[in-house]
């Protein structure tokens, strides 16, 4: 049974190839009583431009409770694409973020473990990590090609679909590299952020180096989201169906001086 939620978008995952959707996009955000939603597939440059929704604005939609079978994390929800409304503009970052601050100060924030420790229990796969020290970013050598099987899709598609959009694959994976407060020894969770994507697919063409890019990723995503006077957070997921945390998103307001929240 369908039910209509209002969602803050918080978190948007870089592309990745689906038979159904030709590519689908991992979506997750806050409903009006504080509870993560995620939503899921969403073919988002699929779509009109009057329902491609950016980070920090409020939508609305009919969604529908995953199939359990499929995936049976609480905060999975099918949306009815045809329904969704964009209400408004994202919200603003002046005053030190204070609209959006409201909204994430709120919600719980916990270690890595301590999610790994709730995920046993019911399955919890959404949630913010504060770190207590980012120690770095690294950079991993990946394949420059889709697997086989994604290949021969794009293929299919050109022959027999509707007019597929070029969807490069990055060449390298991205992995924060941090402690939490228990931490016995430092976390690595790879970063699937889709500004990530766009930031290292931006400095390619500018560049026209990939390595360069990837220092420009790395400069961006550590030595600016990640420095000293920001109160840097990690919105992390898990990857279905294991208990694999990763970085969705990162949220990184200026750092109040004379606040400590956690």
């Amino acid at each position: 049974m369908s039910h209509r939620e209002r969602i803050l978008i918080t978190v948007m995952t870089y592309p990745h190839p689906s038979k159904k959707n030709m590519e689908s996009v991992c979506v997750a955000g806050i409903n009006e009583t504080g509870q993560w939603i995620r939503l899921y597939p969403i073919d988002y440059r699929y779509q009109p431009w009057k329902k491609r929704f950016r980070k920090y604005q409020w939508i609305k939609v009919d969604l529908e409770k995953t199939e359990p079978e499929k995936d049976n994390r609480p905060e999975s929800h099918r949306p009815n694409l045809d329904t969704l409304k964009i209400l408004g503009e994202p919200l603003p970052t002046r005053d030190g973020w204070k609209t959006r601050r409201e909204i994430i100060d709120a919600m719980p924030h916990r270690t890595v473990n301590e999610w790994k420790a709730q995920w046993e229990v019911d399955k919890t796969s959404l949630g913010i990590v504060c770190p207590k020290r980012i120690l770095d970013m690294e950079i991993r050598v990946a394949s420059e090609e889709w697997k086989p099987e994604w290949k021969a899709l794009f293929s299919q598609m050109r022959l027999f679909g509707p007019q597929q959009k070029p969807l490069r694959k990055l060449p390298f994976s991205f992995h924060y590299v941090f402690e939490c407060e228990d931490s016995e020894k430092p976390h690595t969770a790879m970063c699937e952020a889709w500004e990530l994507g766009v930031r290292f697919l931006k400095a390619i063409d500018e560049t026209g180096s990939e390595e360069a890019a990837a220092e420009r990723v790395r400069e961006r995503f550590l030595g600016e989201l990640c420095r000293d006077d920001k109160d840097t957070r990690f919105f992390m997921g898990t990857r279905f169906p294991y208990n694999t945390w990763l970085v969705l998103g990162v949220f990184w307001p200026p750092r109040d001086p004379q606040t400590k929240l956690f």
